[in-house]
């Protein structure tokens, strides 16, 4: 005899709100992706553009409910917060400026937050964003996706473990090359945005892709950074923010050893660089080096002893690496997987939320809402540094 009773299913993908990332967006599509690799997420609403037409447009081409597509974000926090199927939680994709307001609108409702960099438009905002979720209790994931590559994740262990002694100097560059020419007036939505600073905020390469090298730079070494003298210029004639940085960087000390200094250079008019992040890290016992390009390895050098290739998967690798490789060594691993470990890694903390009291299983680790504010208040101290001729500014 088949039993009649109604069984609930062990396990149910979070269901998941968009807002921004409609036709014509980059980071959406990347989302997306992201969201559904490990079939954490599943996607049912969405304001995906500021226009309505488009808006509905977007969401008919991803399949979604139409009457789960709405005009704007606080349309969708209102219907979405009263449905018994409501959205758990929500990926802001959108220009900076509407990060805070739209961030704002989903915690107040009690849903979790997953957000793109940087944090908000400015520093007071990204402070206020950080109090309310620590009101609300609710999981806030920034997503500086490169802190999830698992070769990241390695040469963040090592160093926690000692294997580099004590940290000197950190080195850290991000250049491409996209904004080499002046693109805002041409029609390319991405290129406009990012140099207006309504949309943006005070920094242009800055806090597009300065934040993303001192995010890593951060996490890796775990060390907190003191002051930096930063020298930024707007290279393409009539730009209003930054399209190159340079920033001197001094860490905060650890135990006896002398303070460590950096140096963080990015890019989006260096012709040749496509997407050239690259950190280098060294100690009084050895060194590594670390590039996106080629993400699956990590360059290890004892002092004194020959270099070492450590691979993704492969011999030596930590379980922190390993608890993010999905295939075997030798089978390439990138940006869309780095992305779906931090959606994967979100996922763990917000089923942990639905436990009164749960906490996220053991190795979670994501950038959080306290990241962001340190970001906002690296492009601050940036912005403030260089308008003082490079002078050396605290954080």
């Amino acid at each position: 005899m088949v039993s009649s009773k109604k069984v609930e299913p062990v396990y149910r993908p979070i269901r998941l709100g968009m807002v921004g990332g409609g036709q014509g967006a980059f980071i959406g599509g990347v989302h997306r992706i992201a969201a559904r690799l490990d079939n954490e997420f599943v996607l049912v609403a969405g304001a995906l553009s500021s226009n309505p037409e488009r808006a509905r447009a977007s969401a008919a081409e991803l399949g979604l409910d139409p009457d789960r597509s709405y005009a704007s974000f606080a349309e969708m926090v209102k219907a979405e917060a009263k449905r018994p199927d409501g959205i758990e939680a929500v990926a802001i994709v959108t220009p900076n400026n509407v990060h805070f307001p739209a961030a704002k609108a989903f915690l107040e409702a009690g849903i979790h937050v997953i957000c793109d960099k940087p944090l908000t438009a400015t520093l007071a905002e990204a402070k206020k964003l950080a109090a309310l979720v620590e009101k609300t209790g609710k999981v806030f994931v920034l997503t500086h996706n490169y802190t999830a590559y698992p070769m990241v994740r390695q040469a963040r262990e090592m160093i926690a473990k000692g294997q580099l002694g004590d940290i000197r100097i950190v080195q850290v560059e991000y250049p491409q090359d996209w904004l080499t020419d002046d693109l805002s007036g041409s029609g390319n939505k991405q290129a406009a945005w990012r140099s207006d600073p309504k949309q943006a905020g005070a920094g242009g390469a800055t806090g597009d892709i300065g934040t993303h090298a001192y995010n890593l730079a951060r996490f890796v070494s775990g060390l907190e950074l003191d002051s930096l003298a930063a020298d930024l210029d707007a290279f393409v004639p009539g730009r209003q923010l930054d399209d190159n940085l340079q920033v001197l960087l001094r860490f905060k000390g650890v135990g006896k050893a002398p303070p460590a200094k950096g140096i963080l250079w990015a890019s989006q008019v260096a012709p040749g660089h496509e997407n050239g992040l690259k950190l280098r890290v060294y100690g009084s016992k050895g060194g590594i080096e670390w590039v996106q390009a080629d993400p699956n390895y990590l360059w290890y050098t004892p002092f004194g002893e020959p270099k070492r290739l450590l691979t993704r998967g492969g011999a030596g690798a930590l379980e922190s690496a390993s608890r993010l490789t999905r295939v075997p060594a030798g089978h390439p691993e990138g940006y869309l997987e780095g992305f779906a470990n931090i959606y994967r890694e979100a996922a763990g903390a917000i089923r942990a939320a639905r436990r009164k009291g749960g906490k996220a299983p053991k190795g979670v680790v994501f950038p959080t809402v306290h990241d962001g504010v340190e970001g906002m208040a690296f492009i601050e101290a940036c912005v403030k540094s260089s308008k003082r001729n490079g002078a050396w500014t605290k954080l």
